[in-house]
């Protein structure tokens, strides 16, 4: 706790002016509930979904004013695999290679606990780097309920004064044979992360039913996330002199 206090101090102090629009860290669930085939689903999933038009467009709407983006994988406390550090995403070229990089990473193995309240810390802890943001939003990608290490609802009480944005995508069974109860999976889980994860006046729950569905789970969260703050950048028109 002592720890989470300290993290509130930094992420409350903020300088006088913006140096970006967004900074935008994304969390991905490597528990021992993610197989391997999964993982490539999630992880290719998410490099497809920067390559999106829609998205590509929104990430580079401003770039005077960019967007900044850091990846991690996270399971029990004390792991977290940071698999790209802050980056400044300015141009098509820049996105393209954080895509070809994410695309073609190898999983490494990761302990089975699932400690989603150390993974809001982590994520939380990361953007206490980047507070000459606009905005600051902390993404969760998981598949289950915490089983390990602080609870996501302790966390999220410490960050509540930060200004902090936790959106969350949750991940349904892959089962097609599950019926009824894979569709109160996953809205049990979904409504676990609305009740203790999510944080923010507009913080939201996107779903993917099934890691298969994770890649349109994902443009469609990257979208709802990124085409506002583009729209509040746009230079309001000049008054007619008429």
């Amino acid at each position: 706790m002592i720890r989470a206090l300290a993290l509130l101090c930094c992420l409350l102090a903020s300088p006088l002016s913006a140096q970006c629009r967004q900074a935008l860290a994304l969390g991905l669930d490597v528990s021992g509930s993610v197989d391997s085939t999964e993982y490539r689903l999630q992880i290719g999933g998410l490099a497809n979904a920067l390559r999106h038009p829609d998205v590509e467009r929104a990430l580079l709407g401003t770039p005077g004013v960019p967007v900044r983006l850091a990846v991690f994988e996270w399971s029990e406390p004390g792991y977290h695999r940071l698999l790209l550090d802050w980056t400044e995403i300015r141009d098509a070229a820049t996105l393209a290679g954080i895509a070809a990089d994410l695309g073609a990473t190898a999983r490494q193995p990761a302990p089975n606990g699932t400690a989603v309240g150390a993974a809001m810390l982590y994520g939380a802890d990361l953007l206490a780097r980047q507070s000459g943001c606009w905005k600051r939003t902390l993404d969760l990608s998981g598949d289950g309920k915490h089983n390990m290490g602080p609870h996501p609802r302790d966390i999220r009480k410490v960050l509540e004064p930060s200004g902090v944005t936790i959106n969350g995508l949750v991940i349904g069974a892959d089962d097609p044979h599950g019926g009824d109860k894979r569709q109160m999976q996953i809205g049990e889980l979904s409504a676990y992360y609305k009740a203790w994860v999510i944080l923010g006046p507009d913080a939201f729950v996107e779903v993917a039913l099934g890691f298969e569905d994770y890649e349109a789970a994902m443009v469609r969260k990257l979208r709802r996330e990124l085409e506002g703050l583009v729209l509040s950048a746009l230079p309001a028109p000049v008054p007619s002199s008429q």
